[in-house]
């Protein structure tokens, strides 16, 4: 199945738009695993996290650089956990913003796929369309950077061009050009977008730009970022977005002693408040 065929199954099958981030902090993670080794205690709330938020959240993102703090030993644990993640037939994304030049992005985009089960990546679109297209082999899918939602970002997103627009916009018609070579029968191309929840105001701008990308839209909850925020990111059936939280699901408050239900009642209540302002 076409990668952006199957994201939109996905949506359907868990009943809404709903990613969740795996961004694993140490100091964060539940008391019963801190007897373990760090990056053990990484691999096992990670799998904790997919088993718990299976069948609500579409897809599983992982922050590439919480386990590569870690050495070898946290990569493993990343391989060990996006597989669980992939043989519980959840849609993995691994974020690990990559841009070099093609060869290098060859390598990476391989790394991704095979090491880590990756059926989308997120990259950094700067140095162009040969940095992009390697994670677009192989039925695999990439969301390039075009809308963030740290606020230093503005410095270069906004910058206006000559004709008027910002280089974000720029970036968003060169990502929809590329991503017009392959386009799945639900509508949506493999190559997506990062849009930020924090920017709503400017969300029906890039759409327009991109009508053929999904968005993976950070900044939801923990940065602010609201229901409210990404509705226009969305087409007339609820595709078109996958809606990225982590440290408010992942860490909900109050916890419990048993982590794995307060992670799946955060996730169930994120997905609900999606569901309820998309229908209104």
């Amino acid at each position: 199945m076409h990668c952006a065929d199957r994201l939109a199954q996905a949506v359907h099958e868990t009943g809404g738009p709903v990613c969740v981030g795996l961004d694993p902090v140490l100091e964060k993670l539940p008391g019963a695993l801190s007897d373990l080794q760090p990056a053990a205690a990484f691999a096992q709330f990670s799998i904790g996290v997919v088993d718990a938020v299976r069948g609500i959240a579409a897809a599983v993102k992982f922050q590439s650089a919480c386990y590569e703090r870690l050495g070898p030993a946290g990569m493993s644990a990343l391989a060990e956990a996006t597989a669980h993640a992939a043989s519980a037939g959840m849609v993995v994304i691994l974020d690990g913003k990559r841009g070099d030049i093609g060869i290098s992005a060859q390598h990476y985009a391989s790394a991704s796929r095979s090491k880590f089960h990756a059926q989308w990546s997120t990259v950094n679109p700067y140095m162009g369309e040969d940095s992009i297209a390697p994670f677009l082999q192989d039925n695999c899918g990439a969301f390039a950077l075009v809308r963030t939602s740290n606020p230093s970002g503005d410095a270069l997103q906004c910058l206006r061009l000559a004709d008027g627009t910002t280089l974000c916009h720029a970036v968003a018609a060169m990502i929809d050009r590329i991503g017009s070579h392959d386009i799945g029968s639900s509508g949506y191309s493999s190559l997506g977008a990062v849009v930020g929840a924090t920017k709503s105001t400017e969300i029906a701008a890039l759409r327009a730009l991109m009508p053929r990308q999904w968005f993976l839209v950070p900044g939801y909850g923990a940065q602010g970022g609201g229901a409210d925020d990404v509705l226009q990111c969305f087409d007339a059936k609820g595709l078109g977005a996958i809606i990225t939280a982590s440290r408010s699901v992942i860490y909900p408050q109050p916890q419990s002693v048993d982590w794995k239900s307060s992670i799946a009642r955060a996730a169930a209540a994120m997905r609900e408040e999606l569901r309820r302002a998309m229908a209104q």
